[in-house]
């Protein structure tokens, strides 16, 4: 089969994890069919090279907008075009649907070729006070809006994700809407031979932002025993604000701001600690919840993203409730015997569901259908 994948970034080289599992992604597609990536933003060059097996075109426009936004939409549809003629797609599949979506949709419109579009980031909310999500604007509304209507396939990776659909107005029927979770490498995300048992050590991974809701994160920190520490991997704008919150909290000492990670060195910080937290106010997916689950680590994170619909995952709370989230935390660490089970049920999901292989299985069995119901 021969597809077409539509990103607004993509790694660079087989060594740059850019977005990790677009990375996973494309080598394990382009094990089985004829893979080509049109990456919008980056990297930062216009070009052609190999990643792989996938052929990447990058048309390298970096962070345009306005009318120089438009006219690489219209690069990119002729891009496209350009691709089709030389060797026909089978099927276009965007990568977020906003406007990588839109460009497959109209892409598919135009050249006859069907559309899978995935929902996976903040098309679908919109936190003014924060500056997040596609739906604080009637443009950027809009364009999700033509994504969505554009798609033969709209894949959400949770039913949190699928139902902001109908909550954000969009109405679409509802068997055009499919749940795929896209999977992780669980020989990279894997646990020791020996899990450590008596950690209190927590682990957050994530960018230092203001959805991701860190602040409470910290406020619930300050409310359990001394002996817990917790590390936080990532950084962004919110850094400084999380450290002076911090030293105010008198936690400081016990919080270990760590910053960047090689997503290959990642796994090592999983198996370490005794439970993974996550505290956003928005989660499309929560890729965090699967690597330490890989890792035979439980989370205890708010009822967002994938964490809601698989309770071998670890426990949820509601969002911005520190007591709740340091309750949750005191419950688990106070039982290892519970956590330690919770652990082995949750790597076992991963294995069973939630793959990188387990996904493209999924994904080709979408773009098979796809195709058969065009050729009708």
């Amino acid at each position: 089969m021969r597809v077409g994948i539509v990103l607004p970034g993509f790694s660079s080289s087989e060594d740059d994890w850019a977005i990790p599992v677009q990375l996973n992604l494309v080598r394990e597609m382009a094990a089985h069919d004829d893979v080509r990536v049109l990456t919008l933003r980056y990297p930062h060059r216009r070009g052609c090279y190999t990643i792989h097996g996938a052929a990447v075109h990058s048309l390298g426009a970096g962070q345009v907008r306005g009318w120089q936004r438009l006219k690489l939409w219209v690069d990119a549809l002729r891009k496209l075009r350009e691709l089709h003629h030389q060797q026909p797609f089978d099927v276009l599949h965007a990568m977020w649907a906003d406007e990588t979506g839109l460009i497959a949709a109209w892409a598919g419109r135009w050249l006859g070729i069907p559309v899978a579009v995935s929902i996976a980031g903040g098309e679908l909310v919109g936190f003014d006070n924060l500056n997040y999500g596609l739906q604080r604007s009637p443009f950027s509304r809009w364009i999700v809006g033509q994504a969505l209507s554009g798609a033969d396939r709209i894949i959400a990776a949770c039913t949190y994700a699928e139902r902001l659909i109908a909550q954000a107005g969009y109405k679409l029927p509802p068997t055009k809407t499919q749940i795929v979770t896209l999977g992780i490498n669980t020989t990279i995300f894997r646990p020791l031979p020996n899990p450590l048992t008596s950690s209190t050590k927590l682990i957050h991974a994530a960018s230092l932002v203001p959805v991701k809701d860190q602040v409470t994160l910290l406020r619930a920190l300050a409310r359990l025993n001394e002996s817990i520490t917790l590390d936080i991997l990532g950084t962004g704008p919110q850094e400084t604000t999380l450290r002076t919150l911090a030293t105010e909290l008198g936690i400081s000492q016990r919080v270990r701001f760590i910053g960047a990670v090689s997503h290959l060195e990642t796994h090592a910080y999983y198996q370490q600690a005794a439970l993974n937290i996550l505290c956003s106010l928005h989660e499309g997916l929560g890729m965090v919840t699967l690597e330490a689950a890989a890792c035979g680590i439980p989370t205890v994170g708010t009822a967002v993203g994938l964490l809601p619909d698989h309770p071998a995952l670890g426990i949820c709370v509601p969002v911005g409730d520190d007591a709740a989230l340091a309750e949750a935390i005191k419950l688990l660490l106070e039982n290892e015997k519970q956590r330690a089970a919770l652990g082995k049920t949750a790597r076992q999901l991963v294995e069973e569901r939630f793959t990188i292989q387990a996904t493209v299985r999924q994904f080709r069995t979408i773009y098979a259908e796809l195709v058969e119901h065009k050729r009708r």
